[in-house]
């Protein structure tokens, strides 16, 4: 054991080791204990200390969560979808799943779910065992306040739907799993379809009236429209279905149909569900002002 392979394994992990990597790396207890002794480390939690020239971050945080609970610990849900790069801020709390037979005194900062996960669905990433993306990407989207859209960017850049849906099917069951599901069916082929009846809903409760659905001008087909004041209303799925012959094509219609006369407002699956009272309110200013 040379100091420098210590540091390089603290180095690799925000600052953080745990007693089983010093001592698997050549350092005695005794040799631990001097380092805490003299400040030269401070601990974290049971058995997993910080370096202290080093600042306890979320990251390092992190760690000792996922590192002080032992063996065959994984962070999941929000915690890993963090630790992805999936969203920008880390939770409030840590969500930790262990085997279901481990038995584990409660902790306030750390969520704890007892679950035995199959071998494809984990991953060590950046030194740490978390869910592997793809079923990170589905137990972060029913929790988070903007899970639809997290899983849309996932769609977009990082997984594919035939991925999900194979994780989905293998996980089956868990909680969380009948909110996945109608996630799935709305990011597929039927997502535009079911954001047109989340709008027709959304006129109808508001008591919005002279609308038709599948209203034809220019040769487009308009997905609702107000004919006396010309407003046109288009509504997107998920964004990751528009590739860049799509969105050219979008724009193109839009053009015309906007030198025709008409108002064009575009929403979204994400905003419909998300944010309904925005759009009535748009819809309304914009048959205002027409």
């Amino acid at each position: 054991m040379t100091a420098r392979g210590i540091n390089a394994i603290m180095a690799k992990q925000d600052g953080v080791i745990t007693l089983d990597q010093a001592v698997g790396a050549g350092m005695t207890h005794n040799s631990v204990s001097r380092r805490l002794c003299s400040g030269e480390w401070r601990r974290l939690s049971s058995g997993v200390y910080l370096r202290a020239d080093r600042t306890s971050g979320p990251a390092a945080r992190m760690r000792a969560a996922v590192y002080g609970i032992g063996d065959k610990a994984a962070a999941y849900g929000p915690s890993a979808a963090w630790w992805h790069g999936l969203i920008d801020a880390p939770p409030r709390e840590h969500w930790v799943n262990v085997p279901a037979q481990r038995s584990l005194h409660r902790r306030p900062d750390i969520r704890i779910r007892r679950r035995d996960l199959h071998w494809a669905d984990l991953i060590e990433h950046r030194g740490l065992w978390v869910t592997d993306l793809p079923l990170t990407v589905l137990e972060a989207a029913v929790v988070l306040p903007n899970g639809a859209v997290m899983m849309d960017r996932a769609l977009q850049r990082h997984v594919s739907l035939p991925i999900l849906l194979a994780v989905h099917e293998r996980n089956s069951g868990r909680t969380g799993s009948a909110a996945a599901a109608r996630l799935l069916r709305a990011a597929g082929a039927g997502g535009a379809s079911e954001a047109e009846r989340m709008l027709q809903r959304l006129l109808r409760e508001a008591g919005l009236t002279g609308w038709k659905q599948h209203v034809h001008s220019c040769g487009f087909e308009i997905d609702v429209a107000f004919l006396a004041a010309r407003v046109a209303i288009e509504v997107d799925g998920w964004a990751w279905h528009r590739d860049v012959a799509r969105f050219n094509s979008d724009a193109e219609r839009q053009n015309v149909l906007v030198n025709a006369g008409w108002h064009v407002l575009r929403f979204t699956w994400h905003q419909l569900k998300n944010d309904p009272d925005l759009v009535v309110a748009s819809i309304r200013r914009a048959l205002t002002g027409r």
